[in-house]
């Protein structure tokens, strides 16, 4: 079972709501923090750290000495990462996607390939639970290579809990593609019910499983709620805008900190996405 939380904008409580049902269900399930920009789900799980390594990408190495500048390499990339110009060849890495065209298509046999640093993985274990995420270096642009590589560690054996980056771009895309369940996030505001549609109408189009959980219940309105209605979305859960849940988030604790109760909400949660995903 692999669920994926996500959400169509930033700071709705992905990461609430992921360390939390993470934590609630135990053993055999592994956490995969692909908000790869700012992952801050370390924060919260506080795991024992186990060991960490450099994600690199393959970018084209041009030997020009036996180029004989045809720019066929140009015409293939589709992001004009590599530009043949004369007697010289532009490469800019960080347009650069590592799809491999430029040095398959190259008749002289002068591009190979070499390797660019742009991130980190660390993984690490928290009361049974297997914690890994990666990190982008500062000024990289390219996330979803970074994205696959952590979710390369899933396990058949366990329950995978991916915490998605905000959005619908391409990183989103990445890390719930090969979901079995997505949560979307929202909140009970305009702005969260903007969002709420892009959200759906992203997943909808992927053709996935999800349903919505309602964070900050007791704000704003209740137009999350007669949308949800009006397009038959279940609504999973409402974790109240409770003074209590934001001072301990504001301080690196969990809701099942303070309410312990909250378990067995999450694990309710749980098993009903698994009914949902097996009816």
């Amino acid at each position: 079972m692999i669920i994926s939380i996500a959400s169509g904008k930033g700071g709705t409580g992905k990461t609430t709501v992921a360390v939390n049902l993470a934590l609630s269900l135990g053993a055999d399930i592994q956490y995969f923090d692909c908000d790869v920009e700012e992952p801050n789900g370390h924060l919260f799980m506080n795991p024992e750290w186990k060991g960490h390594h450099a994600f690199s990408v393959s970018i084209p190495d041009v030997d020009e000495p036996t180029c004989s500048f045809c720019g066929k390499c140009g015409e293939i990339c589709e992001y004009h990462a590599i530009l043949p110009i004369k007697d010289h060849v532009l490469v800019f890495p960080e347009l650069c996607h590592s799809c491999g065209g430029c040095w398959l298509v190259c008749p002289e046999g002068a591009i190979s390939k070499k390797e660019r640093e742009i991130g980190v993985i660390e993984e690490g274990v928290r009361d049974g639970v297997e914690f890994i995420h990666g990190k982008l270096n500062i000024g990289e642009v390219l996330a979803p290579p970074l994205i696959k590589a952590v979710k390369s560690a899933a396990k058949e054996s366990h329950t995978v809990i991916i915490d998605a980056p905000p959005g619908t771009s391409c990183p989103v895309i990445e890390a719930v593609n090969g979901s079995d369940y997505i949560i979307l996030v929202t909140e009970p505001t305009p702005f969260g019910l903007n969002d709420l549609k892009l959200a759906v109408e992203m997943v909808r189009l992927l053709k996935m499983e999800f349903g919505v959980i309602v964070n900050k219940a007791g704000i704003g309105n209740d137009d999350v709620y007669h949308y949800c209605e009006e397009e038959n979305i279940p609504v999973l859960m409402k974790i109240p805008n409770d003074r209590k849940i934001a001072e301990a988030y504001s301080k690196g604790s969990m809701i099942i900190d303070i309410y312990p109760e909250y378990r067995e909400t999450f694990t309710e949660l749980y098993d009903t996405i698994v009914k949902a995903t097996t009816s």
